[in-house]
Formats: structure tokens, C-alpha cells, sequence
């Protein structure tokens, strides 16, 4: 088997399923049980969020709150935050090619009163700080902004753009952080909110966390309980959490490592089909390795990753939370053409991959592309 669908979840670490599997086992009790049997969850819990804020630098200025992933996360930021501070003003600011879990929090807003404004990006799929610049104004409250794009790879300049954002007393920053997390290292710091889910790198899925700079605070958008500062109700998932603290520290301990690895089978990838009749690239030359995305101008790319299934190669069409659609709206705001946005195919990688299953994956793609009528 070739996984090259990382970006849509990966397979865990082996010390995370340890810790996950030792923890629900001896230490199953809720964190928030008055007990000594709940206390030493508890204190397991915090340890677990004291080393990720110590592992990214912010255990001075920031606090953590345990979620299910980046999608609870981004709602919690940013329903949670405007809602709260909505008397400084109503306007938000975000970008075309953001997550749905973006894109569709912030429309839940305009009926009570926000203004959501959407940047165009340009053809490499960022946005232009100048256009950022622009666009802010004294009514600006909340700006959210990837660090990676999950279609293309496209890598947004977060120091950049969080300098225009500071610039405006009134306005916080969000940068929803899940494919950079172990991938790309960036001043943390610069984000005023910061996003992500575990299983994007080795952790569980149901496992996540929204940091924020210590004096922000939100509009809880789940009633239940006072957990997670009574930010975020709903009984605590230690183990996962405890789980996606080591193999978060395991992945900024290699990140470097990593990404020559990755960067060798990208680039193998890139070169190859590049080169390929009826292939069209789309990733931008400075994206993150770890994503690779392209076009077929004559083959239809969902029979072609059909194939690619048929003989145990797994990539993908579009994002997974977009995988209903049939055009990627991400490629439709970097100016690809309908046929290209229709078209696309998204190889994503891990340390895991090597370069033997790029060079397989060349040789069954191109059989493929050559026995596959065209569209």
C-alpha cells in the first residue's frame, strides 16, 4: 500500500497509541472528578498542556484549550471571540481559500450583524499582505488566516500579515495552524489565536486545541459544564490529549529531518509529472513539501484515482471536508480554470513515504494516464 492522503489524516505514532492505550487503562477517570483517582488524571491533563505550550514557546503569553480538532477549535475562535467583543466592532476579515470550517463559521455570523470580508488570494494561492493592509479598518475585530493551505501547500508570510493586524488596537489575529503543525516552523507567537487537530500528525482524531493569548476570551458555544476555563463544555479527552502532546513534541523535535525526507520525494514528484503530457501543476515552487497538487487537462481525475485505488495508491481529489464538491473552490480564487478546479488531484506526504513509493507511483500513474479515455 502507497498513503499519499496526509494532509486528510494521518496513521499514529506508536508512542501516542501507547500512552493513549496505558492511559485509558490505568488512568481512565474524568479529570474533573473531585476524587484522588480524578485528581491524577487531571494532573495528567495539564502536564500535557503545559508541555505543548512549552514545546511552541507560549506557556508565557498564551493559554490552551482542549478540543476534538481544528474544525471545533476554529468555531470556538470564531463565533466565540466576536461574540464576546462584538461592542469594539463587527468586522472580520478572512481569505477565499480557507478551510470550510473556516468559510462557513464566519457565515453564521452575518445574521447578527457581522461583516465578513473575504480576501482574494493571488495565483500562488496566499494572500498578499497589502492586500490584508487594505482591507483593515478601526472596525476590524478579528482577522483569520491559514499558515498552509491544505488543497496546494501554498505557505501564507504569518509574521507578515500578524504586523498589518497589531497595527489595529481593536483587532486579534487567528491563524488556523493544521497543516503547519510538525511541518513548518514559524514565530507561534504571532497569532493571537492559533488552531489545529493531532491527527494531522501522529495524535488521535478527536483530539485538538485552540491557543489564545491569556486575555482573550470567548462566548462559550456549547453549554454544558466549566471545563477548559469554561470556554469549551463536555468532559475532557485525557488520553487523547495526553497522546497528542508527545507526538506533537516528537514532531517539532524532527521537524527539520522530516522535511529534507519529504522534500526529496516531492521534489522526485514534482520534476516527474511536470514533465507529463496532460498534467498541469498547480502547488506553487515555495509551498510546503509535504502537499502536491495538480491537474489532468484531458483524463477525468476521479477515474484516474479510482485506478490509482484499484492498485492500492491512495491520494485524492480534493480536500476530504470538501470531497462532495465537485470543483475546488480553492483553485477557482487562484485563478485555475474550471476544468483545472475540476481536475485536481492532491498527493500529501509523510515522513513515512519514501522515495521508492514515489518512484512506483510514477510508474503505475503513467500506465494509468495512458490507458484511461480522455474527458
Amino acid at each position: 500500500m502507497i498513503y499519499f492522503d496526509n494532509a486528510a489524516t494521518t496513521s499514529t505514532l506508536k508512542g501516542a497509541e501507547e500512552i493513549f492505550i496505558r492511559e485509558n487503562r490505568e488512568d481512565f477517570a474524568n479529570p474533573h472528578s473531585a476524587h484522588a483517582f480524578g485528581r491524577t488524571a487531571s494532573k495528567k491533563l495539564e502536564d500535557a498542556r503545559e508541555e505543548i505550550l512549552e514545546d511552541l514557546h507560549l506557556e508565557k503569553t498564551h493559554s490552551l484549550i482542549f478540543t476534538s480538532g481544528a474544525t471545533e477549535s476554529n468555531n470556538l475562535a470564531l463565533k466565540g471571540l466576536p461574540l464576546h467583543y462584538q461592542k469594539r466592532g463587527k468586522r472580520i476579515i478572512t481569505s477565499a481559500v480557507e478551510h470550510p470550517s473556516v468559510l462557513n463559521a464566519l457565515k453564521e455570523l452575518i445574521p447578527f450583524g457581522f461583516d465578513i470580508v473575504i480576501l482574494p488570494v493571488t495565483s500562488e494561492g496566499k494572500v498578499d499582505p497589502e492586500t490584508l493592509k487594505n482591507a483593515m479598518t478601526n472596525e476590524t475585530i478579528l482577522v483569520s488566516i491559514m499558515a498552509v493551505n491544505n488543497e496546494v501547500g501554498a505557505i501564507n508570510d504569518i509574521a507578515s500579515l500578524a504586523k498589518i493586524v497589531h497595527a489595529f488596537p481593536k483587532a486579534y489575529f487567528h491563524v488556523d495552524a493544521t497543516q503547519a503543525m510538525t511541518k513548518l516552523a514559524f514565530n507561534y507567537g504571532d497569532a493571537d489565536l492559533l488552531s489545529f487537530s493531532g491527527h494531522k500528525f501522529g495524535a488521535f482524531k478527536g483530539s485538538g486545541a485552540l491557543i489564545y493569548k491569556k486575555s482573550i476570551a470567548f462566548e462559550s458555544i456549547n453549554a454544558g459544564g466549566e471545563q477548559e476555563q469554561g470556554f469549551r463544555a463536555g468532559t475532557v479527552n485525557m488520553p487523547g490529549n495526553v497522546a497528542m502532546a508527545y507526538a506533537l513534541h516528537e514532531g517539532l523535535k524532527n521537524l527539520k529531518t522530516h522535511e529534507q525526507s519529504v522534500r526529496l520525494l516531492h521534489d522526485y514528484l514534482q520534476q516527474n509529472l511536470a514533465q507529463m503530457e496532460g498534467v498541469s501543476m498547480n502547488s506553487p515552487q515555495d509551498a510546503l513539501p509535504y502537499v502536491l497538487n495538480f491537474s489532468l487537462t484531458k483524463k477525468k481525475a476521479s477515474v484516474v484515482v479510482e485506478a490509482l485505488s484499484e492498485n492500492e495508491i491512495y491520494v485524492s481529489t480534493v480536500s476530504a471536508c470538501s470531497s462532495e464538491e465537485p470543483v475546488s473552490y480553492v483553485l477557482e480564487a487562484m485563478g485555475k480554470s474550471e476544468g483545472d478546479a475540476r481536475n485536481s488531484i492532491r498527493l500529501s506526504f509523510s515522513a513515512d513515504n519514501t522515495l521508492d513509493e514515489g518512484k512506483r507511483f510514477v510508474e503505475v500513474f503513467s500506465t494509468i494516464m495512458m490507458g484511461v479515455q480522455d474527458r
